[in-house]
């Protein structure tokens, strides 16, 4: 039996891994998410989507200045800081909830954390800024380790998975932050096929082993739009599907944009999957 992570505190909350799955809220501070949800640069709006989730049951929020979709418009450190920063500073005062900052560059990550967001969630897990780990190690935050497969060559897709999330993990470990600090994340949707994507879903088990909290974000995403033949706004059961799969499989958090119904899903889900000593 594969032993839970110890528990990790972020702004003051204890996250038990294995009691139940936490939910993470996705507020994109963008023009031009895939998701359709882009707030540009309305803090009024991010402030107030922010609240509505941590009425809803989120746990986490994550802030991000700059899209990762397939082909998205890359901005600079210093526009994508402009985007976040406000409204972190906001939502630390609005809600009572630790903030994540989405960001894969060092400086924009550091100046999140100066304005006081609580955890740094990387997309290409410390692999592709190479002051990113540092950044994190400074400020004694956790952070998301997430496997990137764009531009990667393909073996497998669970071996693919692991190589990367190692080398992202030894990166931390470089650079002092403490291994229990981290969360890791397949990285469903980046670079991956749909055939891919589900194969991970299927097999996510596999990587429990590994030791950490594992987080997943399905929500919304093109493989669930290519197996139902349906637009974005219209995924919300094939996100409610593989967000109980992933469940059902090992995760531990779940990224959603939509909180309300995806902290159902993740209640029923665990009510079947995890043991009443567990929860």
């Amino acid at each position: 039996m594969t032993t839970r992570p110890p528990p990790l505190t972020i702004r003051g909350r204890e996250f038990l891994w294995g009691r139940r799955t936490y939910v993470i809220g996705v507020l994109n501070i963008t023009l031009d998410s895939f998701s359709g949800d882009g707030l540009g640069d309305d803090v009024e709006a991010a402030v107030a989507q922010g609240r509505r989730f941590a009425a809803e049951g989120a746990d986490i929020l994550d802030v991000g200045g700059e899209s990762t979709r397939p082909g998205f418009d890359p901005v600079s450190a210093d526009e994508e800081m402009s985007r976040v920063l406000p409204v972190i500073e906001r939502l630390i005062a609005a809600a009572d909830l630790p903030v994540s900052i989405d960001t894969s560059k060092a400086k924009v990550a550091q100046a999140a954390l100066e304005a006081g967001a609580h955890l740094v969630n990387d997309v290409w897990g410390f692999r592709l800024d190479p002051e990113m780990a540092a950044a994190v190690a400074r400020f004694g935050v956790p952070a998301v380790v997430m496997h990137n497969q764009r531009g990667r060559p393909f073996r497998d897709v669970i071996g693919d998975i692991r190589s990367g999330l190692e080398a992202g993990i030894a990166l931390a470990a470089a650079a002092g932050i403490p291994r229990e600090r981290l969360i890791i994340d397949p990285g469903f949707g980046f670079g991956w096929t749909e055939a891919q994507n589900l194969e991970m879903l299927r097999r996510l088990g596999e990587l429990t082993d590994i030791g950490l909290p594992i987080l997943v974000g399905t929500s919304r995403k093109s493989t669930i739009g290519a197996v139902l033949g349906l637009p974005v706004e219209e995924r919300l059961m094939g996100t409610a599907a593989t967000v109980a799969i992933a469940i059902a499989h090992g995760a531990d958090i779940v990224r959603v944009h939509d909180v309300k119904e995806m902290a159902q899903v993740c209640r029923m889900a665990d009510a079947v999957v995890r043991t009443p000593a567990e929860a």
